[in-house]
């Protein structure tokens, strides 16, 4: 096993550990488009453990290390404090991107200084259908920056999520993901052959 497939496996352990991450087969979530989904993830959670906040930022420092970049931006409202970590232990500037500009004053969609050419790097906490990672890229590039990367702290594998980032030409990479998760022995010990068979239809179904 190689160094990045046993981070993966560590951020996802981690993510189940402190229950940013949580397993219903047997009674599923319904997402707010309506979707039923095996599982739900809220990555904030991780903030509040120390053990799982510099695990986060360790790999996504790690991950960098294959790109060129000089600035951080984080996506509000989960991205913004895991960018600022990784932002601070670079020692880059940093800055985030709302999802709408806001209503008064400055009117501003980025808060921060993004300078014109920049080369930037996006840091998010879920990739899902990609949507709102997308969104952020091209109102950074808007600004004047080049996107170089969008890191995501996990991401599902969605296939729509994939083409869009092709379609809309982003490099990404995720810490961890479903699939990583799913072979964790803490699942596999946890739950019945039949559950199992439901988290494995669901990734096949949406991922592949």
């Amino acid at each position: 096993m190689n160094d990045t497939s046993k981070s993966s496996q560590l951020i996802a352990h981690l993510l189940l550990k402190n229950k940013a991450i949580q397993l219903r087969p047997d009674n599923m979530f319904q997402w707010s488009s309506g979707m039923l989904s095996p599982i739900y993830c809220d990555n904030r959670i991780l903030l509040s453990d120390n053990e799982a906040r510099s695990a986060v930022k360790k790999a996504f420092c790690t991950m960098l290390e294959n790109y060129h970049f000089k600035s951080v931006a984080g996506v509000a409202t989960a991205g913004i404090a895991h960018g600022a970590l990784v932002a601070d232990a670079l020692g880059l500037p940093f800055c985030y991107v709302r999802s709408k500009a806001k209503a008064h004053g400055m009117q501003n969609m980025i808060e921060g200084r993004v300078e014109t050419g920049s080369d930037v790097v996006v840091i998010e906490d879920l990739f899902s259908t990609g949507g709102s990672s997308i969104q952020a890229a091209k109102a950074l590039e808007a600004a004047g920056a080049n996107v170089v990367a969008i890191g995501a702290i996990f991401t599902y594998g969605f296939t729509k999520a994939r083409q869009a980032f092709d379609v809309a030409g982003y490099k990404t990479f995720a810490l961890s993901d479903f699939e990583t998760l799913i072979g964790l022995p803490e699942v596999k010990d946890n739950f019945s052959k039949d559950n199992l068979a439901v988290l494995q239809e669901w990734y096949a179904t949406n991922c592949k």
